[in-house]
């Protein structure tokens, strides 16, 4: 039989408020209030915070306040920045590639509720994972819906509500995110 990790994990309907669930949540929070009242000055409490919440070491740019449920379900590349009070909900799995800037504001969602409300009153939920390429830019306010995967070099204009994967190299926009334009490959990646 499967834990409620596990079927959270696995993108199944579980009891978020099993004890061992609430544990984590409360290690998670624990870690970002101390994160979040640290000062850039202070490198060292920073860098050991962010390897204790995320679960390995990071070079992740923080301006807090951050807040996330798990941390170590976030899966972070090199270079990635999250401004001013950008929110993590890590019920499963969220990959960030190389070189990604995240606006203030921005709410990254894998947790899902039951649209029935006979199911919501069970207090079950499930989660998809989310996944965001390298070279991507989130602007301020954006809302990255669950099960979403965003493509390399793309832009997510400010305010937009991404519902539906992305592709690579574009510009969306609006909510839902739409395509808006098409971004032309770097130089060195023409060839």
């Amino acid at each position: 039989m499967k834990t409620e990790k596990e079927k959270m994990l696995a993108g199944e309907l579980y009891d978020p408020l099993e004890p061992q669930l609430c544990r984590e949540r409360d290690r998670c929070r624990d870690l970002c209030l101390l994160l979040n009242a640290t000062r850039e000055s202070q490198k060292e409490e920073r860098k050991r915070l962010l390897a204790e919440l995320f679960g390995k070491e990071t070079d992740v740019w923080i301006q807090p306040p951050f807040f996330c449920d798990y941390g170590t379900n976030i899966t972070l590349g090199t270079k990635v920045l999250f401004n001013f009070n950008c929110v993590v909900l890590d019920c499963t799995s969220v990959t960030i590639g190389n070189n990604v800037l995240f606006a203030p504001s921005v709410q990254i969602y894998t947790a899902i509720h039951p649209i029935a409300a006979a199911e919501r009153r069970m207090w079950l939920e499930s989660a998809q994972p989310i996944t965001i390429g390298s070279d991507v830019w989130v602007g301020g306010g954006a809302i990255i819906c669950p099960g979403v995967t965003i493509g390399d070099r793309t832009v997510i204009g400010a305010g937009s509500v991404v519902t539906r994967d992305v592709p690579s190299d574009v510009m969306v926009a609006g909510n839902p995110a739409r395509v808006v334009r098409e971004l032309l490959p770097e130089p060195a990646e023409r060839a």
